[in-house]
C-alpha cells in the first residue's frame, strides 16, 4: 500500500493549479462588473484630476483616434495639454480646438517616433521645466494589414519597434524623476487585447503589445512606494486609422466603439483601476478571451487576420477597377 503523503503530494499540486487558474481567470471578471458598474454606483471622489496627479498631461500620438480624444477628455477636467505627434499643422489644430472648448493651457512638440533615439533629446529639453502630472503612452502604428512576416517591409517592421516599445519606455523614463520627486503623477500606457497571445500575421504587433503589459505590470510595483499611478489600458478593436485595413471593423458596432466614446469610458477608469480595457464590451471580450487556452487564442486569431487580409486584397482589387474603369 502506498505512503499516504505520496497521494497527498498530487492532489495538493492539482488543487494549487486549480486554484491558480480560477484566481486569474475569476478575477478578470470581477474587474470586468467593477469597470462596468462603478459609473453608476461608486460615487465621485472628492479629488478633481488635476487635485490627485497634477496640472499637466503630456499625450503621444494626440492629433487622431484614442490620442486625441484623450486629449479632449483631460482638458475637460481641466488638465492642461502636451501634445506631442509628428505633423504640425495637425498639432496646431488640436491646440486650439482644446483651447477654445476647455480653456485650459496647451503646448505641441512635433516629434516623430520612428525615427529612434535621436528624438529624445529634444523631448527632454521641451519638457524641462513643465510639471507633468499624467503621461498617455497613446502612440502606436500597426502594420498595413495582416501579412507573413518576410512579405512586411523592414521599414515597418523597425517602426513597430521604435514607436510602440521605445516611445513608452524613453517618455516614462523622461518623466518619471519629476513625479517622484513631487510623489504623485500617472502613467497611462495604451495596449491592446493582442497583449494576450501570440498573433499569426501580426507578430510583431502583437508582441510589441505583450513587452507594453510586462512593462506596465512591473512599473507598477516600482512606482507604488512613490504613489505613482502606472495604469495598463488594453483597448479591442476601435474605428480609427490603425484598423482601416478592414471595412468590416471601420463599420463599428456594440463591441467596435469609436475613439471619442472609448475614451470618454477609459478616462473615467484612471485613478480608479491599475488594469482595465477602457470600455465595458471590450472588457466582456477580453474576459472570454482569457477563459480560452492561449493555443486556442492563437489559433482564432490567424484565422481572423487571414480574412482580414483577404477582405484587405479584395477591396485593393476593387479600388484598382474602379480607377482604372475612371480613366
Amino acid at each position: 500500500m502506498l505512503p499516504l503523503w505520496t497521494l497527498a503530494v498530487p492532489a495538493l499540486i492539482g488543487l494549487w493549479a486549480l486554484s491558480c487558474w480560477l484566481y486569474e481567470n475569476l478575477k478578470s471578471l470581477v474587474q470586468i462588473v467593477i469597470a462596468v458598474l462603478t459609473p453608476y454606483f461608486v460615487p465621485a471622489e472628492n479629488k478633481s484630476l488635476v487635485e490627485r496627479f497634477g496640472k499637466w498631461a503630456v499625450i503621444t500620438g494626440s492629433t487622431d483616434g484614442i490620442g486625441r480624444q484623450y486629449a479632449i477628455q483631460l482638458a475637460a477636467r481641466g488638465v492642461n495639454i502636451v501634445l506631442i505627434s509628428r505633423t504640425v499643422e495637425k498639432l496646431m489644430a488640436v491646440a486650439n480646438e482644446i483651447e477654445q472648448k476647455h480653456q485650459v493651457k496647451t503646448k505641441w512638440i512635433a516629434a516623430d517616433f520612428s525615427q529612434g533615439r535621436p528624438i529624445y533629446d529634444k523631448l527632454r529639453r521641451e519638457l524641462d521645466g513643465i510639471p507633468v502630472g499624467i503621461l498617455v503612452n497613446n502612440v502606436g502604428t500597426n502594420l498595413d494589414y495582416p501579412d507573413d512576416l518576410d512579405r512586411v517591409p523592414e521599414d515597418k517592421l523597425w517602426d513597430v519597434i521604435h514607436i510602440n516599445i521605445a516611445a513608452a519606455t524613453m517618455l516614462t523614463r523622461i518623466v518619471l524623476p519629476g513625479m517622484k520627486q513631487r510623489r504623485q503623477g500617472a502613467i497611462v500606457n495604451i495596449s491592446s487585447g493582442s497583449e494576450l497571445q501570440p498573433l499569426p500575421y501580426m507578430t510583431t504587433y502583437a508582441a510589441s503589445k505583450a513587452y507594453i503589459r510586462n512593462f506596465t505590470l512591473a512599473m507598477q510595483y516600482e512606482l507604488e512606494p512613490f504613489g505613482i499611478t502606472c495604469q495598463l489600458v488594453s483597448p479591442l478593436f476601435v474605428t480609427t486609422k490603425m484598423n482601416n485595413f478592414s471595412t468590416t471593423l471601420m463599420k463599428g458596432g456594440l463591441f467596435i466603439p469609436d475613439a471619442e466614446s472609448y475614451a470618454k469610458y477609459a478616462v473615467f477608469t484612471l485613478g480608479k483601476t491599475k488594469q482595465t480595457t477602457g470600455y465595458w464590451t471590450h472588457g466582456i471580450q477580453y474576459c472570454l478571451i482569457r477563459l480560452s487556452p492561449e493555443w486556442v487564442r492563437t489559433l482564432v486569431g490567424g484565422i481572423m487576420n487571414k480574412k482580414f487580409r483577404e477582405e484587405y486584397h479584395h477591396a485593393q482589387k476593387q479600388t484598382a477597377a474602379t480607377v482604372a474603369k475612371a480613366q
